[in-house]
């Protein structure tokens, strides 16, 4: 999917998408500014591989330290890896630093399980990567959920440690 049929998608769908264009951000350190400009709740998201060679998404707030151990335990996974870019370019159509729960269209559902946060159920909007780190988006959390799970993809809400 490239990023123009996604907004022709959630247009369709009748998802509101605020788009703020910047430089090219690779971490969650180097986003800061953008936080600022565009209210949202903000992510990380992580590319990874548990020990059965099944693919994951987990997003997290941006403020949030990543417990992979704590993670693989709480959703049965038994250890995370972090996931290759060859296979990230692959699997979801993204490069590192564009990881973004919108790419999980670019997959066959259940080819990677989405977990978000329960912490963005409290937010209103959600600010994302539009499948490229140079511009972030921000939408209605829940019609994100409606639109992933309207694609035939699982959509687990964990509250993550």
């Amino acid at each position: 999917m490239t990023e123009d049929e996604l907004y022709a998608e959630l247009d369709m769908a009748g998802i509101a998408v605020e788009k703020l264009e910047h430089p090219p951000v690779f971490t969650v350190d180097e986003s800061a500014a953008i936080h600022a400009a565009l209210p949202a709740a903000h992510t990380k998201n992580l590319f990874l591989k548990d020990k059965y060679r099944k693919l994951w998404l987990i997003v997290l707030p941006s403020d949030r330290r990543a417990d992979l151990k704590a993670y693989a335990e709480l959703l049965g996974a038994g250890k995370f890896s972090f996931g290759k870019a060859e296979e990230m370019a692959a699997v979801l159509g993204v490069t590192p630093g564009a990881v973004t729960p919108l790419a999980i269209a670019n997959t066959a559902p259940g080819a990677v399980s989405l977990v978000f946060d329960a912490a963005f159920e409290r937010s209103e909007r959600i600010a994302v990567h539009p499948l490229r780190n140079s511009a972030t988006v921000a939408l209605s959390f829940a019609a994100l959920v409606a639109w992933l799970e309207g694609r035939g993809h699982t959509v687990r809400i964990v509250a993550l440690p």
